[in-house]
């Protein structure tokens, strides 16, 4: 009788305890508690930042004059300031519209593809302003992030140049990288490198998955955890996890999968979409020069003057 009596009030205990406006005064408490202990204060650190600004200039180095220089000496020596100029030029180009509207199409929400025009010519980016990272509760400036950024989609545009060096009419080369850059690039990095931030693992369902919703009631509920546990309800350990998997195991084949489709979709998308940049270019300025000037060298047909003096 005394048993029945005890496993009766633990019942109407836990019922209590239930109720709904009881459980969400302490689903929620408990979600504040959580999100707020869970997921610290993001800060900056001065040896993050100096990095990647080491990074960043690493990258325009490898650019300018790195690979300038790299394809001019690949190319024969009538052609060799055409080159400099494409891939110069390319890169300043590009870092004018990355500021422009890029950085805020590649790096703010949207959708799949796009961002949004949020911070067109780097509006709301301010010295205080904190760049997430893949770290949680690590953070750099902002504007430290946008250069990084924009040196990768400068050097990406100039990576190009190889491709028709020594044929290609000097505005076509600009007016198909504006084309590639904006409807080729910046949606592949959108779809790369964008993401929420920290941020994104503290909204409410997360913070409600926590708790109540993952099985775990906090104190109140944790009081009667010893009286109704009992291995069958989780499984024996390794054994359980091995012969009952709610879910796919860890499999490398899975994520070569994964990644081979991804690198399958960036070939597609931006070959697609430089074939149609080529064609409306063509239609519009032309891509090749004529065979006398192509003869003759770019550097003084385009440019007027000569790379070497020898």
């Amino acid at each position: 009788m005394l048993k029945r009596l005890v496993m009766t009030g633990l019942l109407a205990l836990a019922a209590l305890l239930a109720s709904p406006s009881w459980a969400e005064e302490v689903i929620v408490t408990a979600s504040v508690d959580v999100v707020q202990a869970a997921v610290p204060a993001v800060t900056i650190n001065k040896g993050d930042n100096t990095w990647m600004l080491l990074s960043a200039a690493l990258v325009i180095l490898m650019s300018i004059p790195g690979l300038a220089l790299f394809y001019g000496g690949l190319v024969r020596s009538k052609n060799m300031l055409s080159v400099l100029m494409q891939v110069f030029t390319l890169f300043s180009l590009i870092c004018v519209l990355w500021v422009i509207y890029g950085y805020s199409l590649a790096f703010t929400e949207g959708n799949s593809l796009y961002g949004s025009f949020s911070k067109v010519l780097l509006k709301g980016v301010t010295p205080d302003s904190i760049a997430a990272t893949f770290s949680k509760g690590v953070g750099i400036s902002e504007f430290i992030y946008v250069v990084f950024q924009g040196a990768f989609a400068a050097i990406t545009c100039g990576l190009i140049v190889g491709a028709f060096a020594e044929r290609i009419k000097f505005a076509a080369v600009l007016l198909f990288s504006v084309i590639w850059f904006t409807f080729a690039y910046i949606p592949l990095a959108h779809m790369v490198w964008y993401w929420a931030g920290p941020d994104a693992y503290t909204t409410a369902d997360a913070a409600a998955a926590a708790t109540a919703t993952a099985g775990y009631l906090f104190q109140h509920g944790a009081l009667l955890t010893g009286v109704f546990a009992s291995p069958d309800l989780g499984g024996t350990g390794v054994w359980d996890y091995v012969t009952n998997q709610v879910a796919e195991g860890y499999s490398i084949l899975t994520q070569v999968k994964i990644q081979a489709i991804g690198v399958g979709v960036t070939i597609l998308w931006s070959g697609v979409i430089s074939v149609v940049a080529f064609k409306l270019v063509d239609l519009m300025v032309g891509l090749r020069v004529k065979e006398d000037a192509e003869r003759e060298g770019l550097d003084v047909t385009t440019h007027g003057e000569k790379a070497y003096s020898l």
